[in-house]
């Protein structure tokens, strides 16, 4: 078996593919509504990412980590994630100003007859 952390080279790319067909026939399953099934979350999810409409979340990344137990490092190497670092920028942390104001009642004018 070769390893996984050999992976880095610049002819691989990203593919979330790669993963769960891994991850598929590592913990025997029979296709990707199983895996969704395995990894709790709903087959479209599963869908979508193999697509590149959503990517892999962190909570998923743990979750793949635990049922398979290979490393973060190995799971990303199997999906061509070849990034040394993370950055999170300050939009990230900073919760955004609509959702952090109190809501106010709107005022309401009567009618006088």
């Amino acid at each position: 078996m070769i390893s996984l952390l050999n992976l880095q080279s610049d002819k691989v790319k990203y593919d979330p593919n790669h993963l769960f067909d891994t991850l598929i026939k590592r913990l025997h399953l029979k296709n990707d509504a199983a895996l969704a099934k395995m990894l709790d979350v709903a087959p479209p999810v599963i869908s979508k990412i193999r697509h590149l409409r959503l990517p892999i979340g962190a909570s998923l990344m743990i979750t793949m980590h635990e049922i398979s137990d290979l490393t973060i490092k190995e799971l990303r190497a199997l999906m061509g994630d070849k990034r040394e670092t993370f950055r999170i920028t300050d939009s990230q942390l900073k919760p955004s100003l609509a959702k952090s104001r109190p809501k106010t009642k709107e005022r309401t004018v009567s009618q006088q007859f």
